[in-house]
C-alpha cells in the first residue's frame, strides 16, 4: 500500500484527511498554514535544511491567556526597558538544522522582534523585541503556529529549577542491564560445558541472549547512529561513523551466527562495546561539566560595590554578598551589578551591555533599573531588589557584541585531525577486513570492529578542551579571570607588552598628596568632595579618599556630605565638569581648566577651578605597585615593554631609575593615541597585549591582541578586555604568561600520547591482536588517560612559580 508523508512534519498522510497545495503534500490545515507563511516571506528554504523538519501546529486557543498579565510576563522576561525587552523560551521541538534556521529568523516572520538566538543544547531561544509593537502572548502564538510551541513553567522561571537531559543516564542503565545478564547467560559458551540440559537449551539462551541485545542496539546506541547519519549527510565526516559501522557490523555478524546456528555470535562484546563507551561519554560529560561549572561559580569579577551603611557611611563590598534590600551607591562608569529601584531624583542609564544600542535611557525616583546597566553623569543611589547573579555577568561580559576576532588555530587543528582520521581509520578498517577474510573470517570481522573502535580519536578531540578548561579554573582561583579558552592561546603569542600607567603600574591605594595654591574653605572642600564622590578615575578616588571631610557651621556631617550634584560631566582624558547650587566646578588637568603652566614643571597633578577662579592643583606621587621592578626585570628578557601615560613627563626620571634600561616610556597620551599607538604595533607584525585599568583605555584594550584590566575594588570593566585581574596579584603576571605557555605545551604532549596510543591499538588490531570488547574498555581507559594527563601537567605547571 502506497503512503504518502507530509512535506511539512514527516507524518503519514490518512488518505481521507489528504491536503494538496502547491504541488506538496500536507497531512492536515495546521501544516499547509505552516508552509503557506513560509512561503509569503520568502524562507521556504526551511526545507532544505531537513526533509520534514517540521512539528504540526497544535490549537491552542485560551491557553496563552495569562500572558496578558504584566506582573506574570515581568517574572518571565531576563530584561526590560522602553523598547527593549529579552526573553528566553523553551523549544522542546528544537531538533535539527531547519529549526535554528527558523527560530533565528523569527523577525522575518514578526515584526517588532529584532533578533533570536538558539542554544541548540539547552533547546532554548533568547529573543530581543520591541513590546511596543509586539507582545509576549503574539511571539508565542507565532511560535506556535508554525509548529515550535514553548514549554512555560511559571514555577521553574520563579525557582530557577532547570529541566534535566537525562536520556544519557536511562541508555547507559538499559546497556548496562543487558551487557550483565548477557555475559552471565554466555559463561557456558566461553567454557565449553558438556551438560545435558546446557546442551538441551542452548539455543534458548541464545535466542534469549539476542533478544536482551536488541534495547542496547536499538536505543542505547542510538545516539551514534543519528549521528552518523547527520554526518554522511551533511558530507563532514565525524568521529561516530566508525563506531556506529562498527556496532552495525558486529550486530550483523552475531545475529547471522545465531540464526544460522554457527554459534553465539559477539553480543556479549557488542553490549559491552556500547555500555563501556557510553560510560566514556557520561565521563567525559560530567568532568567537563565539572570545569564548567567551577568556571562559572568561581568567575565572578574580582571587583566590588559601593554599600551605604544604616548610618550613612559608606563601605566597599564584594558584589556577590550584596543583599536583598541594600542601598547602593554608583557612580560615573560603574556598572550596575543587580536589579533595584532607583532612590536618586534621576538618572542616564547606558544598557548597551545588554541590547548593543549605546543611547543612554532616562530613569526616575521609584524606577526599576537592571542589571548590565550603566551609570552615566553623576552619582546615584538605588536599593536591590534581587542579589546578584554572577553567571549573569559571565554571559554580559561574553556578548557577542564585544567578542574579538580571535584565531582558533587549536581548535582548527582538532577539527582538521578528526576530518582526516576518519576517512583514513575507514581504510584502515576495510584493507585490514579485505586481507584477513581470506584467512578466517571470525577474525577478520574481530578485526574490523577493533580497528573501528580503538582508533576512535575521543581523546583526541578532547585534549584541547579539558586543558583549556583546567587552566581557567586554575587561573580563576589565582584571581586571573579569563573571558574563553582562547585567551590561553593568544596569551601564549603575546611578544609585546604595553602598560598603562595611572592605576595600572601604580596604584589607587596608595599616593603621596600636597597641595599647592589659595587655601580651600570648607565649603570649597566639600563641593570637590562632592564632585569626586562621583568618578572613577584614579585619581579622583585617591583624592576623595584624602580629602577630609569638614562639617559646616549649623550643618550636620550627613548634611554636608549629601550637597546636590545638579550635573555632572567626566570628559575621559581630561577633567569633571561639575554643577553644584550655584557652583560651576572644574577638576581636571591644566589645559581643561585653562590654566597655562610652565612646561618645565612636570607633575602628575588635578587642577580645581570653581566658579572660573583658578584655586591650585593637588599634586600626586605615586605610590608604584609592589613588586614592579623585579616584575619588569623578568618580562624584559622575553618581551618587548612600553609604557603608556595620559600624565606628562614629571615621573620620567622615577620610571627610568624603576624599569629596565631600554624600556619605552611615553606621556600626554590621549585615550584616541593610545589605540593608535596598539595599532601601529600591530601592524608592524608584533602580537600586543594591553594591561589597563578599564577606563581610559578602553579602545586600547579592544584594539589589541589581548587587553587585560587591572581590578582594584571599583565596579567598572570593560567589556572588551580579555582578561580581568585582580590588581593584588599584578607581580604574577610573568608567572600567568608562562603558565599559558606552558599549557599550550600540555596540548602538544596530550596530543602526541593520543596519537601514540592510536598506532599501538591499531597495530595489535590489524594483527587480529585485539579483541573487539578488550578495545571497547581500552577506548574510554584512553580518554580517562588522557584527562588524567592534562589534569596532572597543568596543575604541575601551575605549581612552577
Amino acid at each position: 500500500m502506497d503512503t504518502q508523508n507530509c512535506f511539512h512534519c514527516g507524518l503519514d498522510i490518512v488518505k481521507e484527511d489528504e491536503i494538496i497545495f502547491d504541488a506538496k503534500n500536507f497531512c492536515c490545515n495546521g501544516c499547509k498554514t505552516v508552509y503557506e507563511i513560509f512561503s509569503l516571506n520568502d524562507m521556504t528554504c526551511y526545507y532544505d535544511f531537513e526533509k520534514s523538519p517540521g512539528a504540526t501546529p497544535q490549537d491552542i486557543s485560551g491557553k496563552y491567556d495569562f500572558l496578558d498579565n504584566e506582573s506574570i510576563v515581568s517574572k518571565l522576561l531576563e530584561f526590560q526597558e522602553n523598547s527593549t525587552a529579552i526573553i528566553s523560551l523553551n523549544i522542546p521541538h528544537i531538533h535539527c538544522s531547519s529549526c535554528i534556521w527558523i527560530l533565528e529568523n523569527l523577525q522575518r516572520l514578526q515584526k517588532g522582534i529584532s533578533t533570536s538566538q538558539v542554544n541548540f543544547p539547552e533547546k532554548k531561544v533568547r529573543i530581543t523585541y520591541n513590546p511596543e509593537l509586539v507582545s509576549i502572548k503574539n511571539i508565542v502564538y507565532l511560535l506556535s503556529s508554525i509548529g515550535y510551541e514553548p514549554y512555560i513553567s511559571l514555577e521553574n522561571y520563579e525557582t530557577g529549577a532547570n529541566n534535566v537531559d537525562r536520556s544519557l543516564t536511562y541508555k547507559l542503565g538499559v546497556a548496562f542491564f543487558c551487557f550483565g545478564n548477557i555475559m552471565l547467560l554466555s559463561f557456558p559458551e566461553y567454557f565449553e560445558v558438556k551438560e545435558f540440559w546446557l546442551d538441551h537449551y542452548r539455543g534458548f539462551f541464545r535466542w534469549l541472549i539476542f533478544a536482551l541485545a536488541m534495547p542496547s542496539f536499538i536505543y542505547s546506541a542510538s545516539g551514534y547512529y543519528v549521528s552518523a547519519y547527520k554526518s554522511i549527510k551533511t558530507k563532514m565526516l565525524n568521529i561516530d561513523i566508525p563506531i556506529a559501522l562498527g556496532i552495525v557490523v558486529m550486530f550483523i555478524r552475531s545475529a547471522f551466527d545465531i540464526i544460522m546456528d554457527y554459534g553465539p555470535g559477539f553480543f556479549d562484546s557488542l553490549t559491552g562495546l556500547i555500555f563501556f563507551m557510553l560510560l566514556g561519554k557520561m565521563f567525559q560529560i560530567k568532568t567537563y561539566s565539572f570545569l564548567s561549572f567551577e568556571r562559572d561559580f568561581k568567575s565572578y569579577f574580582p571587583i566590588a560595590i559601593t554599600k551605604i551603611n544604616a548610618d550613612t557611611s559608606e563601605e566597599s563590598v564584594p558584589i556577590y554578598e550584596v543583599l536583598k534590600g541594600d542601598r547602593l551607591l554608583i557612580r560615573n562608569q560603574e556598572l550596575i551589578p543587580v536589579d533595584g529601584i532607583l532612590i536618586s531624583e534621576q538618572a542616564e542609564i547606558d544598557y548597551s551591555f545588554v541590547t548593543g544600542e549605546a543611547v543612554a535611557i532616562t530613569k526616575k525616583s521609584g524606577d526599576k533599573v537592571f542589571a548590565g546597566g550603566k551609570q552615566i553623569g553623576k552619582v546615584i543611589e538605588m536599593e536591590v531588589l534581587h542579589s546578584v547573579s554572577q553567571s549573569y555577568l559571565t554571559q554580559l561580559w561574553s556578548n557577542d557584541v564585544f567578542q574579538k576576532n580571535v584565531e582558533q588555530k587549536h581548535k582548527t587543528i582538532t577539527d582538521n585531525i578528526s576530518h582526516y582520521f576518519t576517512p583514513i581509520l575507514l581504510l584502515i578498517a576495510f584493507v585490514s577486513f579485505t586481507y584477513w577474510i581470506f584467512i578466517d573470517a571470525t577474525t577478520a570481522f574481530n578485526v574490523f570492529t577493533a580497528v573501528l573502535i580503538v582508533a576512535c580519536p575521543c581523546a583526541l578531540a578532547l585534549t584541547a578542551p579539558f586543558t583549556f578548561g583546567n587552566v581557567l579554573r586554575i587561573l580563576g582561583k589565582q584571581k586571573f579571570y579569563l573571558k574563553n579558552a582562547l585567551v590561553i592561546e593568544q596569551l601564549a603569542k603575546v611578544d609585546t607588552i604595553v602598560f598603562d600607567k595611572t592605576g595600572t603600574i601604580t596604584t589607587n591605594k596608595k599616593s603621596n598628596i600636597s597641595y599647592e595654591g589659595t587655601t580651600l574653605s570648607d565649603e570649597q572642600l566639600l563641593l570637590i568632595k562632592n564632585v569626586l564622590r562621583a568618578s572613577n578615575h584614579p585619581l579622583s578616588r585617591m583624592l576623595y579618599d584624602y580629602l577630609p571631610l569638614p562639617i559646616l557651621e549649623n550643618k550636620s556631617a550627613t548634611l554636608a556630605k549629601k550637597m546636590k550634584v545638579e550635573h555632572f560631566e567626566e570628559i575621559t582624558g581630561k577633567g569633571i565638569k561639575s554643577q553644584i547650587f550655584w557652583y560651576t566646578i572644574l577638576i581636571g588637568s591644566a589645559s581643561f581648566v585653562e590654566k597655562l603652566e610652565d612646561s618645565s614643571i612636570q607633575q602628575t597633578a588635578v587642577h580645581i577651578k570653581i566658579d572660573g577662579i583658578y584655586f591650585g592643583k593637588f599634586i600626586f606621587n605615586n605610590q608604584y605597585r609592589e613588586g614592579l621592578e623585579e616584575l619588569f626585570q623578568t618580562l624584559s628578557k622575553l618581551y618587548k615593554i612600553k609604557v603608556l601615560s595620559g600624565d606628562n613627563e614629571g615621573e620620567r626620571s622615577v620610571l627610568e631609575r624603576l624599569l629596565p634600561k631600554g624600556t619605552e616610556l611615553i606621556f600626554n597620551q590621549k585615550p584616541e593615541q593610545k589605540l593608535e599607538f596598539i595599532k601601529n604595533l600591530q601592524e608592524k607584525g608584533n602580537n600586543v597585549m594591553m594591561v589597563g585599568d578599564g577606563l581610559n583605555d578602553a579602545g586600547a584594550l579592544a584594539q589589541s591582541d589581548i587587553g587585560i584590566s587591572i581590578s582594584e575594588n571599583v565596579n567598572v570593566f570593560s567589556p572588551a578586555c580579555d582578561a580581568i585581574l585582580d590588581a593584588n596579584e599584578f607581580q604574577k603576571l610573568n608567572y600567568f604568561l608562562k603558565f599559558s605557555k606552558n599549557s599550550i605545551t600540555t596540548i602538544k604532549m596530550s596530543f602526541t600520547l593520543s596519537l601514540l596510543y592510536n598506532v599501538v591499538g591499531l597495530t595489535f588490531a590489524v594483527t587480529g591482536n585485539l579483541l573487539p570488547l578488550v578495545a571497547a574498555i581500552i577506548m574510554p581507559l584512553s580518554t580517562i588517560t588522557i584527562v588524567s594527563f592534562v589534569t596532572v601537567m597543568s596543575n604541575y605547571y601551575s605549581r612552577k612559580k
